[in-house]
Protein backbone atom coordinates (compact mmCIF):
# COMPACT_ATOMS: atom_id res chain seq x y z
CA UNK A 1 0.00 0.00 0.00
CA UNK A 2 1.08 3.57 -0.69
CA UNK A 3 0.81 6.88 1.14
CA UNK A 4 -0.20 10.02 -0.75
CA UNK A 5 1.45 13.15 0.65
CA UNK A 6 -0.06 16.41 -0.57
CA UNK A 7 2.24 19.42 -0.46
CA UNK A 8 5.05 16.96 0.07
CA UNK A 9 7.71 19.16 -1.52
CA UNK A 10 7.11 21.92 1.02
CA UNK A 11 8.70 22.58 4.39
CA UNK A 12 6.90 20.11 6.66
CA UNK A 13 5.84 17.85 3.81
CA UNK A 14 9.39 17.15 2.64
CA UNK A 15 10.44 16.21 6.17
CA UNK A 16 7.44 13.87 6.28
CA UNK A 17 8.46 12.20 3.02
CA UNK A 18 12.00 11.59 4.26
CA UNK A 19 10.55 10.03 7.44
CA UNK A 20 8.25 7.75 5.43
CA UNK A 21 10.99 6.65 3.05
CA UNK A 22 13.24 5.84 6.01
CA UNK A 23 10.39 3.71 7.36
CA UNK A 24 10.32 1.79 4.03
CA UNK A 25 6.89 3.14 3.09
CA UNK A 26 5.88 3.61 -0.54
CA UNK A 27 5.19 7.31 -1.13
CA UNK A 28 3.63 9.43 -3.85
CA UNK A 29 3.79 13.21 -3.57
CA UNK A 30 1.40 15.59 -5.31
CA UNK A 31 2.54 19.21 -5.26
CA UNK A 32 2.17 22.19 -7.59
CA UNK A 33 5.58 23.52 -6.42
CA UNK A 34 4.13 26.97 -5.70
CA UNK A 35 6.13 27.01 -2.45
CA UNK A 36 7.85 23.61 -2.55
CA UNK A 37 11.00 22.29 -4.22
CA UNK A 38 11.50 19.00 -6.02
CA UNK A 39 15.13 18.84 -4.86
CA UNK A 40 13.94 18.65 -1.23
CA UNK A 41 12.60 15.14 -1.83
CA UNK A 42 14.45 11.81 -1.73
CA UNK A 43 15.14 10.42 -5.17
CA UNK A 44 13.19 7.21 -4.55
CA UNK A 45 9.73 8.75 -4.15
CA UNK A 46 7.39 9.68 -6.97
CA UNK A 47 6.47 13.36 -7.45
CA UNK A 48 3.36 14.25 -9.44
CA UNK A 49 3.06 17.91 -10.42
CA UNK A 50 -0.51 19.04 -9.98
CA UNK A 51 -3.30 20.42 -7.85
CA UNK A 52 -5.21 18.48 -5.19
CA UNK A 53 -8.46 19.91 -6.59
CA UNK A 54 -7.84 18.18 -9.94
CA UNK A 55 -10.26 15.28 -9.44
CA UNK A 56 -9.12 13.31 -12.48
CA UNK A 57 -5.47 13.56 -11.49
CA UNK A 58 -6.04 12.61 -7.85
CA UNK A 59 -8.37 9.73 -8.76
CA UNK A 60 -5.77 8.40 -11.18
CA UNK A 61 -3.03 8.57 -8.55
CA UNK A 62 -5.19 6.72 -6.05
CA UNK A 63 -6.12 4.03 -8.56
CA UNK A 64 -2.64 3.47 -9.96
CA UNK A 65 -0.85 3.38 -6.60
CA UNK A 66 -3.37 1.67 -4.29
CA UNK A 67 -3.38 4.57 -1.85
CA UNK A 68 -4.38 3.50 1.66
CA UNK A 69 -3.53 6.74 3.48
CA UNK A 70 -3.38 10.46 2.76
CA UNK A 71 -1.24 12.92 4.72
CA UNK A 72 -2.53 16.35 3.72
CA UNK A 73 -0.16 19.32 3.99
CA UNK A 74 -1.08 21.34 0.89
CA UNK A 75 -2.42 24.80 1.72
CA UNK A 76 -1.67 28.41 2.58
CA UNK A 77 -0.34 29.23 6.05
CA UNK A 78 0.29 32.95 6.69
CA UNK A 79 -2.17 34.51 9.14
CA UNK A 80 -1.88 38.17 8.00
CA UNK A 81 -2.13 37.12 4.35
CA UNK A 82 -5.37 35.32 5.14
CA UNK A 83 -6.80 38.51 6.64
CA UNK A 84 -5.92 40.37 3.43
CA UNK A 85 -7.15 37.59 1.13
CA UNK A 86 -9.81 35.55 2.93
CA UNK A 87 -11.43 34.16 -0.21
CA UNK A 88 -8.08 32.95 -1.49
CA UNK A 89 -7.53 31.08 1.77
CA UNK A 90 -10.99 29.53 1.75
CA UNK A 91 -10.34 28.38 -1.81
CA UNK A 92 -6.90 26.93 -1.16
CA UNK A 93 -7.42 25.52 2.32
CA UNK A 94 -11.10 24.62 2.47
CA UNK A 95 -12.57 24.12 -0.99
CA UNK A 96 -9.57 22.19 -2.28
CA UNK A 97 -9.48 20.11 0.88
CA UNK A 98 -13.13 19.27 0.31
CA UNK A 99 -12.21 18.01 -3.17
CA UNK A 100 -9.42 15.86 -1.71
CA UNK A 101 -11.70 14.38 0.96
CA UNK A 102 -14.27 13.57 -1.73
CA UNK A 103 -11.57 11.81 -3.77
CA UNK A 104 -10.58 9.80 -0.71
CA UNK A 105 -14.18 8.70 -0.19
CA UNK A 106 -14.66 7.81 -3.88
CA UNK A 107 -11.55 5.70 -3.91
CA UNK A 108 -12.03 3.95 -0.59
CA UNK A 109 -9.01 5.47 1.15
CA UNK A 110 -9.24 4.37 4.77
CA UNK A 111 -6.87 6.75 6.58
CA UNK A 112 -6.53 10.53 6.42
CA UNK A 113 -4.14 12.72 8.43
CA UNK A 114 -4.76 16.45 8.24
CA UNK A 115 -2.34 19.30 8.86
CA UNK A 116 -4.39 21.60 11.09
CA UNK A 117 -3.30 24.47 13.32
CA UNK A 118 -3.51 26.00 16.77
CA UNK A 119 -4.98 29.04 15.00
CA UNK A 120 -8.36 27.29 15.29
CA UNK A 121 -8.42 28.36 18.96
CA UNK A 122 -8.06 32.08 18.39
CA UNK A 123 -7.47 34.48 21.27
CA UNK A 124 -7.70 32.84 24.69
CA UNK A 125 -6.82 33.43 28.32
CA UNK A 126 -5.99 29.77 28.95
CA UNK A 127 -2.37 29.10 29.90
CA UNK A 128 -2.34 25.74 28.09
CA UNK A 129 -4.69 24.91 25.24
CA UNK A 130 -6.24 21.45 25.23
CA UNK A 131 -8.28 20.09 22.34
CA UNK A 132 -11.57 20.79 24.11
CA UNK A 133 -10.84 24.53 24.34
CA UNK A 134 -13.31 26.74 22.44
CA UNK A 135 -12.51 27.05 18.74
CA UNK A 136 -12.92 30.73 17.92
CA UNK A 137 -10.43 31.46 15.11
CA UNK A 138 -9.26 35.04 14.85
CA UNK A 139 -8.28 34.82 11.18
CA UNK A 140 -9.52 33.29 7.93
CA UNK A 141 -6.50 31.00 8.08
CA UNK A 142 -7.70 29.47 11.35
CA UNK A 143 -11.28 29.32 10.13
CA UNK A 144 -10.30 27.66 6.86
CA UNK A 145 -8.49 24.92 8.77
CA UNK A 146 -11.31 24.44 11.27
CA UNK A 147 -13.79 24.06 8.41
CA UNK A 148 -11.69 21.23 7.01
CA UNK A 149 -11.63 19.53 10.40
CA UNK A 150 -15.43 19.72 10.46
CA UNK A 151 -15.69 18.31 6.95
CA UNK A 152 -13.53 15.37 7.96
CA UNK A 153 -15.65 14.78 11.06
CA UNK A 154 -18.87 14.78 9.08
CA UNK A 155 -17.51 12.68 6.19
CA UNK A 156 -16.10 10.10 8.60
CA UNK A 157 -19.51 9.78 10.27
CA UNK A 158 -21.08 8.35 7.10
CA UNK A 159 -18.17 6.90 5.11
CA UNK A 160 -15.45 4.30 5.68
CA UNK A 161 -12.90 7.01 6.42
CA UNK A 162 -10.93 7.48 9.63
CA UNK A 163 -8.92 10.61 10.29
CA UNK A 164 -6.53 12.37 12.61
CA UNK A 165 -6.29 16.16 12.62
CA UNK A 166 -3.06 17.41 14.16
CA UNK A 167 -3.18 20.98 15.41
CA UNK A 168 0.32 22.37 15.03
CA UNK A 169 1.73 25.06 17.20
CA UNK A 170 4.78 26.95 15.85
CA UNK A 171 6.86 24.64 13.67
CA UNK A 172 10.55 25.46 13.37
CA UNK A 173 14.00 23.97 12.85
CA UNK A 174 15.18 21.66 10.10
CA UNK A 175 16.28 18.12 9.39
CA UNK A 176 19.33 17.46 11.62
CA UNK A 177 21.01 15.76 8.64
CA UNK A 178 20.48 18.90 6.50
CA UNK A 179 18.56 17.06 3.78
CA UNK A 180 15.70 19.56 3.81
CA UNK A 181 14.45 22.60 5.68
CA UNK A 182 12.37 25.72 5.31
CA UNK A 183 13.46 27.01 1.92
CA UNK A 184 10.81 29.36 0.52
CA UNK A 185 11.74 32.98 -0.02
CA UNK A 186 9.87 35.62 1.94
CA UNK A 187 9.01 33.24 4.77
CA UNK A 188 7.35 34.79 7.82
CA UNK A 189 8.13 32.19 10.51
CA UNK A 190 10.02 33.91 13.31
CA UNK A 191 12.96 31.52 13.74
CA UNK A 192 13.47 31.32 9.97
CA UNK A 193 13.44 35.11 9.65
CA UNK A 194 15.77 35.60 12.61
CA UNK A 195 18.19 32.99 11.26
CA UNK A 196 18.24 34.77 7.91
CA UNK A 197 18.95 38.07 9.69
CA UNK A 198 21.79 36.48 11.68
CA UNK A 199 23.40 35.21 8.46
CA UNK A 200 23.02 38.50 6.61
CA UNK A 201 20.24 37.33 4.29
CA UNK A 202 18.00 40.06 5.69
CA UNK A 203 18.79 43.53 6.96
CA UNK A 204 17.15 42.80 10.29
CA UNK A 205 13.91 41.64 11.84
CA UNK A 206 10.69 43.32 12.94
CA UNK A 207 8.90 42.67 16.22
CA UNK A 208 5.21 43.08 15.53
CA UNK A 209 3.72 44.46 18.72
CA UNK A 210 5.37 45.14 22.09
CA UNK A 211 2.24 45.92 24.10
CA UNK A 212 0.74 42.45 24.55
CA UNK A 213 -0.23 41.24 28.03
CA UNK A 214 2.92 39.13 28.37
CA UNK A 215 6.01 39.56 30.59
CA UNK A 216 8.01 41.42 27.91
CA UNK A 217 5.11 42.71 25.83
CA UNK A 218 5.72 40.42 22.85
CA UNK A 219 3.76 37.39 21.69
CA UNK A 220 4.45 33.98 23.25
CA UNK A 221 4.41 30.83 21.13
CA UNK A 222 5.09 27.11 21.59
CA UNK A 223 7.88 26.19 19.15
CA UNK A 224 7.99 22.55 18.00
CA UNK A 225 10.84 21.01 16.03
CA UNK A 226 9.73 19.86 12.61
CA UNK A 227 11.29 16.41 13.13
CA UNK A 228 9.20 15.86 16.26
CA UNK A 229 6.13 16.98 14.35
CA UNK A 230 6.59 14.53 11.48
CA UNK A 231 7.21 11.75 13.97
CA UNK A 232 3.81 12.57 15.48
CA UNK A 233 2.29 12.17 12.02
CA UNK A 234 3.85 8.77 11.53
CA UNK A 235 2.74 7.54 14.93
CA UNK A 236 -0.76 8.82 14.19
CA UNK A 237 -0.72 6.90 10.90
CA UNK A 238 0.31 3.69 12.65
CA UNK A 239 -2.53 4.20 15.13
CA UNK A 240 -5.08 4.60 12.33
CA UNK A 241 -3.77 1.57 10.48
CA UNK A 242 -4.06 -0.39 13.70
CA UNK A 243 -7.77 0.41 13.95
CA UNK A 244 -7.63 3.60 15.99
CA UNK A 245 -10.61 5.91 15.80
CA UNK A 246 -10.99 9.51 14.72
CA UNK A 247 -8.87 11.95 16.68
CA UNK A 248 -7.93 15.61 17.02
CA UNK A 249 -4.62 16.20 18.80
CA UNK A 250 -2.34 19.12 19.59
CA UNK A 251 1.34 19.05 18.66
CA UNK A 252 3.45 21.30 20.86
CA UNK A 253 5.80 21.10 23.81
CA UNK A 254 3.71 22.80 26.48
CA UNK A 255 6.08 25.71 27.00
CA UNK A 256 6.20 29.09 25.35
CA UNK A 257 8.84 31.63 24.38
CA UNK A 258 8.32 35.29 23.60
CA UNK A 259 9.45 36.92 20.38
CA UNK A 260 12.23 38.68 22.26
CA UNK A 261 13.39 35.40 23.83
CA UNK A 262 13.54 33.71 20.44
CA UNK A 263 15.53 36.57 18.92
CA UNK A 264 17.96 36.41 21.83
CA UNK A 265 18.35 32.64 21.36
CA UNK A 266 19.15 33.09 17.66
CA UNK A 267 21.70 35.78 18.50
CA UNK A 268 23.29 33.61 21.21
CA UNK A 269 23.55 30.49 19.04
CA UNK A 270 24.80 32.35 15.96
CA UNK A 271 27.06 34.74 17.86
CA UNK A 272 25.65 37.60 15.80
CA UNK A 273 23.83 40.73 16.94
CA UNK A 274 21.45 41.85 14.18
CA UNK A 275 19.11 44.77 13.75
CA UNK A 276 15.79 44.45 15.58
CA UNK A 277 13.05 46.92 14.71
CA UNK A 278 9.81 47.58 16.60
CA UNK A 279 6.61 47.63 14.56
CA UNK A 280 2.88 47.69 15.18
CA UNK A 281 0.78 44.59 15.75
CA UNK A 282 -0.19 42.42 12.79
CA UNK A 283 -3.83 41.56 12.20
CA UNK A 284 -4.82 38.12 13.45
CA UNK A 285 -1.99 37.67 15.97
CA UNK A 286 -2.83 36.63 19.52
CA UNK A 287 -0.83 37.17 22.71
CA UNK A 288 -0.15 33.61 23.88
CA UNK A 289 -0.57 30.20 22.25
CA UNK A 290 0.87 27.19 24.13
CA UNK A 291 -0.15 23.54 23.78
CA UNK A 292 -1.39 20.87 26.10
CA UNK A 293 -0.29 17.84 24.08
CA UNK A 294 -1.21 15.13 26.58
CA UNK A 295 -3.60 13.54 24.08
CA UNK A 296 -0.88 12.95 21.46
CA UNK A 297 1.36 11.42 24.11
CA UNK A 298 -1.31 9.10 25.46
CA UNK A 299 -3.12 8.15 22.23
CA UNK A 300 -0.15 7.33 20.02
CA UNK A 301 2.83 7.41 22.33
CA UNK A 302 4.43 10.58 21.02
CA UNK A 303 7.69 11.45 22.81
CA UNK A 304 9.48 14.58 21.56
CA UNK A 305 13.23 14.32 21.07
CA UNK A 306 14.15 17.93 20.24
CA UNK A 307 12.38 19.93 22.96
CA UNK A 308 15.04 22.59 23.29
CA UNK A 309 14.84 26.09 21.81
CA UNK A 310 18.56 26.44 21.16
CA UNK A 311 18.69 23.06 19.43
CA UNK A 312 15.80 24.11 17.19
CA UNK A 313 17.64 27.36 16.43
CA UNK A 314 20.93 25.55 15.75
CA UNK A 315 19.26 23.26 13.21
CA UNK A 316 17.55 26.23 11.56
CA UNK A 317 20.86 28.09 11.28
CA UNK A 318 22.63 25.01 9.92
CA UNK A 319 19.97 24.66 7.24
CA UNK A 320 20.26 28.33 6.26
CA UNK A 321 24.00 27.85 5.77
CA UNK A 322 23.43 24.68 3.71
CA UNK A 323 20.76 26.42 1.65
CA UNK A 324 23.09 29.36 0.98
CA UNK A 325 25.79 27.00 -0.25
CA UNK A 326 23.30 25.18 -2.45
CA UNK A 327 21.98 28.39 -3.99
CA UNK A 328 25.51 29.69 -4.50
CA UNK A 329 26.50 26.50 -6.30
CA UNK A 330 23.46 26.70 -8.59
CA UNK A 331 24.10 30.37 -9.41
CA UNK A 332 27.67 29.62 -10.55
CA UNK A 333 26.71 26.74 -12.83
Amino acid sequence: MTILVTGGAGYIGSHMVWKLVEACEDVVVVDNLSTGFDWALPINCKLVLGDIADDDLVDRIMSEHSIDAIIHFAGSIVVPDSVADPLGYYLNNTIKSRALIASAVRNGVANFIFSSTAAVYGSTEQSLLAEDAPTLPGSPYGTSKLMTELMLRDAAAVHELRYTALRYFNVAGADPDRRTGQSSRGATHLIKVAAEAALGKRKGIDIYGTDYATPDGTCIRDYIHVSDLVNAHYLALLRLRGGGGNLVANCGYGRGYSVREVIRAVSDVSGVEFDVRLASRRPGDTARVVANSDRARSEFGWQPEHDDLKRIVAHALAWEEALARRNSTISTV
